[in-house]
């Protein structure tokens, strides 16, 4: 049998999108059991009968995961310019990420936006996030001109070569799966056309991109 060729234009462009497709496939695909965890467990919930700590614990997590989920959906899966996000899907989405945690968020961003620049938000956020080893606050700020992200800690971690990819994530070496997001982070400035500048002081460091 043979297989007809993919036209060009159906072929995705670079290995990046394909990650980002497969990214997009995983969080779909895990997101539907997750939720019908989550409604087993509210069901249970409903019964008069006393519960225990387990079904609490159980509860947290699956909306933990939930949360992950759609988080890592938007931060590493593909992401149109026509598409848009509203900040009544971001700001619940954030809040069940940070409820928990030795991480606080601040999200102050008033308007809706473009799914390329929530993205965008989610990748700097987990850059972030990296800097808070011994966790600590996260701020971020949306203005007319673009976004600015405080982390701060007494105990703050700052690698410069991570934060360098930023510029340039074809600079990229060997990583960590926990680093992966510096080098998107930066193709993804590049794809909107921004750059980033990075203030780092004794416990606090901001990013304006």
């Amino acid at each position: 049998m043979t297989v007809p060729a993919m036209p060009p234009e159906a072929r995705p462009e670079t290995p990046a999108d394909l990650a980002a497709l497969v990214a997009s496939r995983l969080c779909h695909d895990l997101i539907s059991p997750i939720g019908a965890i989550g409604n087993g467990v509210e069901l249970i919930s409903l019964d008069p009968r006393p519960k225990s700590g387990e079904l609490a614990l159980l509860s947290d997590s699956v909306a933990s995961a939930s949360a992950k989920l759609r988080f890592f959906r938007i931060a590493f899966g593909v992401a149109g310019r026509d598409q848009s996000i509203s900040r009544s899907e971001v700001v619940p989405l954030l809040g069940d990420l940070y409820r928990t945690g030795r991480i606080t968020l601040d999200w102050q961003s008033p308007v809706d936006m473009t799914r390329a620049e929530a993205k965008l938000a989610f990748l700097m956020l987990l850059c972030a996030e990296h800097a808070l080893p011994t966790g600590g606050a996260l701020a971020v700020l949306r203005d007319g001109v673009g976004w600015t992200l405080r982390a701060s800690s007494p105990r703050l971690r700052h690698d410069a070569g991570l934060w360098s990819l930023l510029a340039d994530p074809a600079l990229s070496g060997p990583l960590d799966p926990a680093q992966v997001q510096f080098p998107l982070a930066g193709a993804q400035l590049q794809a909107l056309q921004r750059r980033a500048v990075i203030d780092v002081g004794v416990s606090t460091l901001t990013v304006s991109f």
